[in-house]
């Protein structure tokens, strides 16, 4: 059994963003760093090159393969901004019908820039998942 790649590093977060090409996902960056932290009460923690994460939970599947993953986090790759709902979207179908312009993928969120959602609803779907992943209710 493979161990997971992706894990918790010694970066620097804000540097990290910093070094984001496109000013305004960078500028989005820093706002959804700060909407994480109020949310979770963390700080956060790079894992691999390119995931923001806060918090911590520990999973296993019934495979037996299990590990350690962030309760939520971010990533702003060249392409949409990717913010992980560790929860899935079953959950959020009225709260997604309110959030805008947006995509999803098994557990992450896709949003072009900040602008193209309601800020109040994805601070809610955040804080929701928070909330299912700490009661062990995840999306595998």
């Amino acid at each position: 059994m493979s161990d997971l790649k992706t894990k918790p590093t010694d970066k620097n977060v804000e540097d990290y963003l910093r070094k984001v090409e496109n000013p305004t996902k960078r500028e989005d960056s820093f706002k959804i760093l700060e909407l994480m932290r109020d949310i979770t009460k963390e700080e956060p923690i790079m894992w691999g090159d390119s995931i923001i994460g806060f918090g911590s939970y520990h999973y296993k599947y019934e495979s037996g393969r299990e590990g350690d993953w962030f309760v939520t986090g971010f990533a702003p790759p060249k392409q949409n901004l990717t913010l992980y709902i560790m929860s899935g979207f079953e959950k959020y179908e009225d709260l997604l019908k309110q959030l805008g312009k947006y995509k999803t993928g098994k557990s992450c969120l896709y949003i072009n820039k900040l602008k193209d959602v309601d800020i109040i609803v994805l601070r809610e779907i955040v804080s929701q998942s928070i909330e299912f992943v700490k009661k062990g209710e995840i999306s595998y």
